[in-house]
């Protein structure tokens, strides 16, 4: 039996207190409203506990893909081999790709089928993409942590991308705000076949193949027949600040703050400065993938991953 019905009952039914009517139909309003802000907060407690333990799942997952996993003396060209060699733990790995003179640390992204090679990611603006040509030669940022922000170097994706055919899947996020004031963002991606990057000696340049995904086509700039010409990211020559190889009058890289495949200027810039959302400034200067959010809003968080078009993806 309930408390308000156990008060109720005591009020109108039997004569075992002086109360009125009124004092009673008073007290019964008031623990009803005590009864609603205990129930109130009984809920939020509840969600709090929920979210902590998300939080708590979220770290576990995050220190564990953060692991770097010793495959001793054996050798691996990508992480599609690691992957099918048994181990199916997303996190750091060495591998030499066929043309590679030394072995370099990779992140192995083992979900969505396993065995993807990540060359790039961008999740806080922790790192500046704003770097030199050697900077972008070699590879930079955090390669320590799960989501640490970094470039694998232009010579490893040339030495990766020149040792078969290649798919690259590009996951891309951006920003909302949930309830609790943490970014909680919805998700796009884009997939391209048969990407590769030419060597140094001539610049870097991009190549890719068909698209699909429900982000749209940024690379190719097929989402508008005017403006491909110029929106184009197929066939261009890698350029940084220092080194300009883009088809504008002025430099790409140095109005748009990071090295990429520019031709003049982009649709696709996913090395641009980490503004948060929607943002202005004097050029198109974001993280920016135009057919989803225009050239004014820079997203939350991208990956770029490259797996061997003739791998069988583990759907289990």
């Amino acid at each position: 039996m309930s408390v308000l019905l156990m008060i109720w009952m005591l009020c109108t039914n039997l004569d075992l207190s002086d109360s009125t009517p009124d004092e009673c139909e008073d007290e019964i309003q008031r623990l009803q409203a005590e009864l609603r802000s205990l129930e109130l907060r009984h809920t939020k407690q509840q969600q709090l506990i929920q979210r902590l333990m998300n939080l708590n799942q979220m770290d576990e997952r995050s220190l564990k893909a953060g692991s770097f996993y010793d495959m001793g003396d054996k050798q691996y060209m990508d992480c599609a081999q690691i992957f099918k060699n048994g181990s199916n733990q997303s996190g750091f790995y060495m591998i030499k790709p066929l043309l590679s003179p030394s072995r370099m640390r990779v992140y192995c992204d083992m979900t969505e089928g396993g065995g993807w090679t990540v060359l790039q990611r961008r999740s806080d603006g922790s790192q500046s993409f704003d770097r030199d040509w050697n900077d972008y030669k070699i590879g930079f940022g955090d390669m320590k942590v799960a989501n640490g922000e970094f470039w694998l170097g232009n010579d490893n994706l040339h030495y990766l991308t020149s040792q078969g055919e290649y798919y690259m899947k590009i996951n891309l996020k951006d920003f909302l705000i949930s309830l609790f004031q943490n970014f909680e963002g919805s998700h796009r991606f884009a997939v391209y076949k048969t990407f590769k990057v030419d060597n140094e000696q001539n610049h870097y340049q991009l190549q890719f193949g068909v698209y699909t995904g429900n982000a749209g086509d940024a690379l190719s700039g097929s989402y508008h027949p005017e403006v491909q010409w110029w929106a184009s990211h197929q066939g261009m020559k890698f350029s940084t600040r220092d080194r300009d190889n883009d088809r504008y009058g002025g430099s790409c890289a140095q109005e748009d703050k990071g090295g990429w495949w520019f031709n003049r200027c982009h649709s696709a810039n996913l090395n641009g400065f980490y503004h948060r959302g929607p943002y202005s400034a004097v050029t198109d200067d974001g993280v920016v993938w135009y057919p989803w959010h225009g050239w004014w809003y820079s997203l939350k968080s991208v990956q770029m991953k490259i797996r061997p078009a003739s791998f069988e993806p583990n759907d289990v």
